[in-house]
């Protein structure tokens, strides 16, 4: 930790001094031993700062950190964690290095335009940043040798207000950056370190942040530093910049300036990971440095493709990042020469083959430069290989443009801590290890021993607790930002923990259909008001503050809740972000999802919601089609149909399973009160899903699949040999001096 860092904290006693150093370490937000240590220093306080330890470390009063460090109770447990976690960074037996023992090192650098890490850390809008984020913290658990790279956006993402018509109102909330889990990267002179992003004219520099996910490190880039121009000043302000030619220059900053930033702290790498398209044109600069080493383009092109893996999310052409000619020409007219190659042979790299007058396609130019690139389920690689077809029509083969690793999410992280040790009480006594290979189907089949009542009493708790949050928070923003209007919140206040919830919180984009549920009002009032057997919904999301067809769905949604015969039984619920994302997960009865097929990417909010034991009740599009077996949920959707007709079918296949299966398995108690048919589904749903759809599974088969390939590659080629010997060297440096993770030193 730099010294400037701990000045900051001089007030925390010695005796507890690391809990700054473990502050500044993303591990702590998927241990929960680790939160106990911070929560325990006071509860209001811990709430007060929404679980950020930072915040709550320079806010705390002293005499609650004093009263902690001359506590013999609270010392012991601290000792006990900081060892743990101390011996989490510097062990050299994972995973990896155990599977992997007899290989060269070849360090991945992942490249991603946002990363759900934890919501002190808003630079994440969806799906794509969440599945980054628990890419990062699978990799650290594995000992995967990865270091990434994104952005420090100082305006964060969208903050969302509901006005009284329903209308989604954009709020900027900057960045606190005393409060946010990052430190500078420092020179060798002890300055903020600046770095040039290479061929770009005009000049744009940026600044760098580092965050520490656990044995990982993330590097974000920021532009808003006093050497740019207002203009580049602005590209790292907001996440996915409104405007094509700021968007074009968000991506040239990630891409080119990124892999310019990794090269000057030292840390070499012999293979990239892209998520989406976005990061791209660090495939570009990584050919035109072998180009001026002495190869021909041709000769560099093939060396970057066979070690990059492309993974991409988006099956709606319109996702695609695509910029005009003329936009392109201007930033990279001198690149031309830099890569060896004409105007002409530049363009057709990122050029879609049907629609070739559309303009530079980011996804085509990523697929065209790596050899790996997959969708992220089944479906969604099939539908990404029809897509994109046609730039291997001709190449003399049946090769489909993208094979498909299914999404996963990071257990620890998105696993209630309560139902954790539910599963240590009945999973762990007879599988000692069982979190460490929870990708195991074995280690659930024991997942039976739990009795009934256990699990329904903690779900039933998990669901009480969900509705507290949600009642507390809407009443504290209702304070902050209503005085004065009539009603309290939106509604949370009259949520009722008895009563059948689903849950249904994602993006708001039209291919969503966040209002597919209200397809027949006057027949989900009579569902939701059953005296016998209600039902409640609860929404949450946000749409992107450009989409203004997104906002109008958000509006209809929202003017649902305020008619009188949804009162209280239909609620959505303002900003939605991870630290509600993980109650409402752990909370529900039902996940809903009901996206037009074939648009859903992978859909993980329904695989963290199984973890929990919450039942989906899914169209079969994304991972749903993997993850359906008939007895862990309910599914819809089967069969073609035109999109006029497809709401209204679907609608009333919901309507049918909500009327006929889920609510009467739901209430359908025996005299101890509980719905044991209930409680059967969800021990289902835990054993069949826990271990396929983990971020655990996910990362070994990327590992599995694509890193011998990588190797194979990279040990051919004169450059990235001598990048290996160059990290070889760097790691036996860095465990020497102890200047980093995984042996690599992060900064000079």
């Amino acid at each position: 930790m730099e010294d400037s860092i701990r000045d900051q904290f001089d007030h925390v006693p010695e005796r507890i001094s690391g809990l700054v150093d473990l502050a500044y370490n993303l591990w702590w937000s998927w241990n929960q031993e680790a939160r106990v240590l911070f929560k325990q220093l006071n509860h209001q306080a811990w709430r007060r700062s929404a679980h950020n330890p930072i915040r709550m470390l320079r806010e705390i009063p002293v005499e609650f950190l004093n009263q902690a460090a001359n506590n013999p109770a609270y010392c012991r447990r601290y000792d006990i964690i900081m060892h743990r976690f101390r011996n989490y960074m510097n062990t050299t037996g994972t995973w990896f290095s155990e599977n992997y023992a007899n290989h060269p090192p070849l360090t991945l650098a992942y490249f991603s335009a946002e990363y759900g890490l934890h919501h002190s850390l808003p630079i994440y809008a969806g799906g794509l940043g969440f599945l980054a984020g628990d890419h990062l913290k699978e990799a650290s658990d594995l000992g995967i040798p990865l270091v990434a790279v994104g952005f420090l956006y100082s305006q964060g993402y969208v903050c969302q207000q509901i006005d009284p018509d329903g209308w989604q109102e954009d709020i900027t909330q900057p960045l606190d950056h005393d409060a946010a889990p990052i430190t500078r990267v420092l020179d060798a002179e002890g300055n903020d370190l600046i770095v040039r992003v290479p061929n770009i004219d005009p000049p744009i520099y940026v600044a760098v942040w580092k965050v520490q996910v656990g044995r990982t490190p993330l590097y974000l880039l920021d532009t808003d530093i006093p050497c740019n121009n207002p203009e580049n000043r602005g590209i790292s302000a907001r996440l996915y910049a409104v405007g094509l030619e700021q968007r074009l220059r968000q991506e040239i900053v990630l891409g080119i300036g990124g892999r310019r930033v990794l090269h000057t702290l030292g840390i070499e790498y012999s293979a990239v990971h892209l998520n989406e398209g976005h990061p791209a044109f660090a495939l570009l600069e990584r050919i035109r440095e072998r180009v001026e080493g002495g190869m021909t383009f041709e000769e560099a092109l093939e060396e970057v493709r066979a070690t990059t893996i492309f993974t991409t999310h988006t099956p709606v052409p319109a996702g695609h990042d695509v910029f005009p000619l003329d936009l392109i020409e201007r930033y990279f007219s001198s690149y031309y020469t830099a890569l060896g190659i004409d105007r002409t042979r530049f363009l057709h790299l990122g050029a879609n083959p049907e629609q070739p007058e559309a303009g530079f396609n980011m996804t085509a130019l990523a697929l065209r430069l790596s050899a790996h690139h997959n969708g992220v389920s089944r479906a969604n690689g099939a539908v990404a290989s029809d897509m994109w077809r046609s730039l291997w029509h001709g190449s003399g083969g049946d090769e489909a443009p993208a094979d498909y690793v299914t999404n996963g999410v990071h257990l620890t992280t998105w696993l209630n801590t309560r139902m954790q040790a539910l599963y240590n009480r009945y999973i762990g006594p007879t599988a000692p290890g069982w979190l460490a290979e929870h990708d195991n189907p074995l280690v659930w089949e024991l997942i039976d021993e739990i009795p009934d009542a256990e699990l329904w009493n903690l779900h039933l708790w998990l669901k009480a607790k969900l509705i507290n949050r949600l009642r507390e928070r809407e009443r504290l923003r209702w304070t902050m930002q209503r005085v004065g209007s009539v009603e309290p919140g939106i509604g949370s206040a009259f949520l009722d923990p008895s009563v059948l919830t689903i849950g249904f919180a994602r993006r708001f984009s039209t291919y969503k259909r966040a209002y597919l549920i209200f397809e027949d009002p006057d027949r989900l009032k009579r569902i939701v008001n059953n005296p016998w057997r209600p039902v409640q919904i609860i929404f949450a999301g946000k749409a992107h503050p450009a989409d203004r067809e997104g906002k109008r769905m958000l509006q209809r949604i929202y003017q649902h809740t305020q008619d009188p015969g949804f009162w209280g039984r239909v609620v959505f619920i303002e900003d939605y972000n991870n630290h509600v994302a993980r109650y409402m997960v752990q909370g529900a009865d039902v996940w809903l999802n009901n996206p037009l097929p074939p648009m859903e990417a992978s859909g993980t909010s329904g695989m963290k919601a199984a973890l929990n034991g919450v039942l989906n009740l899914s169209i079969l599009d994304g991972w749903w089609l993997e993850g359906y077996n008939g007895r862990n949920g309910w599914a819809f959707g089967e069969g073609a149909a035109d999109r006029d007709s497809r709401d209204s079918i679907d609608a009333a296949a919901i309507y049918d399973l909500l009327e006929r299966e889920v609510v009467p398995l739901y209430y359908d108690r025996s005299i101890d009160d509980i719905p044991h048919g209930w409680v059967r589904m969800m021990k289902e749903s835990i054993r069949s899903n826990a271990p396929r759809f983990s971020s655990r599974r996910m990362v070994k088969e990327y590992v599995g699949r694509y890193y011998p390939l990588l190797l194979k590659a990279a040990a051919g080629t004169p450059y990235a040999v001598s990048l290996i010997k160059d990290s070889q060297a760097q790691a036996w440096r860095g465990l020497a001096e102890g200047a980093g993770v995984n042996g690599h030193p992060f900064s000079r």
